[in-house]
């Protein structure tokens, strides 16, 4: 400190007048003051001095009202050795000093951080002798407890050009405004319940690391993880507990999770994590291994230990993608593949995987396209008595025969058809173009033969599904003996109460309903009572091994003699040679269907084959 520094620090008087011209510093000059001086001058009356002299007090009070009274905003006044002369009430709550701790301070002791110290001196000197001005800017300034308080800084200087210039310091709080920021930020960085990276942040993380991995020639593994049924667990016990689930899940791959590893919730149940240095086999497995192991403990919802599961998928840098999005796109599509084989699975990455998601992708949206183009038709495929050979009903098949490329099997396109929603119009369509053929046969003569129809179980999602084919069926003129349908078994047990009261009406009219696939599904016989249904039809794959495994034969049989029991016709599908016909003959099988004898086809040649000019399979007449 120089010795003009102490002369100013203890020299109270010359504070005193700092203060008196500070105070006379705040009022603006104003043609009442030029008055003053004019009635001065010319020796005006003493009242109207006096009034003059009143103004001005009033004035500066009110000016000094206003300071104090400003919630957010903080004035400091000094002097040009930067010691305080003012210090209002906005100050004390922004830094922490009380008006009386802070007068007669240097400014830089008191909220500029030491950083800041030698430059804020130089400007301030630069401002004082060259008249450079500070400039209004973002600061972060200095608190009693020496946090770092965020504020808005304006400086301005009264009595310029003379020996006492003062020198004032005004800063607005912006700590809501940067706090408010932060949480912008971290909300669109962060996943806001367990505070780990999201998809965007992971994706940026996981390009650098890549970056990294590269350069030092090592692999890395991006591993997708599912909980299985987590909405199950939000459904059962709550939200609440779902969110817990999910905390105590973070916590756990963190404890896992080392300097290098990267981990991220990309959606309300999935994680993504990446683990560099997974060059061998091994080290994949081992990785594996430590997400599997955090599942193997139970998770402790609603008071009760839960096992919980999840399915992965695997991505390999630099086999399966060079990028973020291209591997966190691939273990996703592994994952997919996973939960398709149940809770816990695990699934690598293949490129068939992917190419075949491409084709289903192509597929999808060409299909509505085909519906409206008129590129469906209608296969149908007989069903003959197993003794007689007769021709005693027809199964409707749909088929899609692309314009602009090769058939596609309803294997292929029928869960697309499912999964998009397109079932329903596809559906509508099958039994319109079903009645419709039927219509023109009986017109042609052709009155002992129904057509079958299949009915998905995603169709009888929508609730007037029954009901919209039975008022088709009275639109055409048609009734239980011209259309029947078939449904599969787990399309029955999944049904709601509607759907089966909506069954048991179209039983009880005498229509035919077809348990299809018998055997394949949940193969509950105890349902078989409780399901309105006519007949059974044996999947293919008991008949195609019947005739050499005592297994399978004796599993076809006994759903033969079940069927009968229960009063059902027993149809036996995939029929393709004459061995597996003689065998359903002495089991006493009702109806037969395969290749053995006709193959599904279009509506001309069945007209020609009941019309007698395609004869019939010469295995039936034995």
């Amino acid at each position: 400190m120089t010795a003009s520094d102490s002369r100013h620090h203890t020299d109270p008087e010359r504070l005193k007048k700092h203060r008196r011209e500070f105070s006379g510093a705040l009022v603006l000059e104003s043609p009442k003051a030029t008055l003053t001086a004019g009635i001065d001058s010319h020796e005006a009356s003493r009242e109207e001095v006096e009034l003059v002299r009143r103004q001005y007090l009033e004035s500066e009070q009110r000016f000094r009202a206003l300071l104090e009274s400003l919630p957010k905003v903080a004035v400091q006044g000094y002097d040009r050795d930067r010691r305080v002369v003012y210090w209002n009430e906005g100050s004390t709550r922004l830094y922490g000093y009380a008006a009386e701790e802070a007068l007669g301070q240097l400014l830089e002791d008191l909220i500029i951080p030491a950083f800041m110290r030698d430059d804020m001196i130089q400007a301030h000197a630069a401002w004082i002798k060259e008249g450079v001005d500070i400039p209004a800017d973002e600061l972060e300034l200095q608190h009693k407890s020496g946090e770092l308080v965020s504020v808005f800084s304006q400086h301005l200087m009264l009595n310029e050009h003379t020996d006492a210039p003062l020198m004032f310091c005004v800063d607005v709080d912006l700590s809501d405004q940067k706090r408010a920021h932060r949480d912008l930020e971290f909300a669109t960085r962060f996943d806001r319940l367990t505070h780990l990276p999201n998809r965007q942040t992971f994706e940026a993380d996981l390009d650098s690391l890549l970056d990294a991995c590269r350069r030092q020639g090592q692999g890395l593994a991006t591993i997708y993880v599912d909980i299985d049924h987590f909405v199950e667990i939000n459904d059962a016990l709550g939200y609440d507990q779902g969110d817990r689930l999910l905390v105590e899940l973070t916590q756990r791959l963190r404890e896992c999770q080392r300097a290098t590893d990267l981990v991220s919730r990309v959606s309300s149940d999935e994680f993504v994590l990446a683990f560099p240095c997974a060059h061998l086999s091994t080290d994949v497995r081992r990785v594996v291994r430590r997400v599997q192991n955090v599942f193997r403990r139970p998770f402790i919802l609603d008071g009760r230990e839960r096992q919980v599961t999840a399915c992965l998928g695997l991505a390999l840098f630099p086999e399966n993608g060079e990028s973020s999005r291209e591997l966190i796109r691939n273990a996703d599509v592994a994952k997919n593949r996973a939960k398709l084989e149940g809770r816990g699975a695990v699934r690598f990455f293949q490129q068939k995987l992917h190419d075949e998601l491409v084709r289903q992708h192509y597929l999808l949206a060409r299909l509505e396209e085909a519906l409206d183009n008129g590129e469906f038709s209608l296969h149908y495929q007989p069903q003959v008595s197993a003794a007689s050979g007769r021709i005693e009903n027809l199964e409707a098949l749909i088929r899609w025969e692309p314009a602009d490329g090769p058939m596609t099997t309803p294997a292929e396109f029928i869960p697309l058809a499912e999964r998009s929603g397109l079932i329903h119009r596809l559906g509508d369509w099958v039994i319109e173009e079903a009645c419709r053929q039927q219509v023109e046969w009986r017109a042609k003569g052709f009155h002992e033969h129904r057509v079958d129809i299949n009915v998905s179980g995603r169709q009888l999602v929508r609730p007037d599904a029954l009901k919209r084919f039975e008022d088709t069926l009275q639109r055409h003129g048609l009734g239980p003996r011209d259309i029947g349908i078939e449904l599969t078994e787990n399309v029955l047990i999944e049904s709601d109460e509607t759907v089966l009261e909506d069954l048991r009406r179209l039983y009880h009219r005498g229509f035919h309903i077809a348990l299809d696939d018998f055997g394949t599904g949940y193969s509950s016989l105890s349902y078989l009572k409780h399901f309105p249904v006519t007949a059974l039809k044996i999947d293919r794959s008991f008949i195609h091994d019947a005739p050499t495994q005592p297994k399978d034969r004796a599993i076809m049989e006994g759903a033969i003699l079940i069927g009968h029991r229960l009063g059902l016709e027993v149809v036996a599908e995939g029929v393709e040679n004459a061995e597996q016909l003689s065998l359903l003959r002495d089991m006493h099988c009702d109806l037969v269907q395969g290749f053995f004898f006709f193959r599904p086809m279009p509506a001309q040649e069945i007209e020609r084959l009941l019309s007698g000019f395609v004869g019939g399979h010469g295995g039936l007449s034995g």
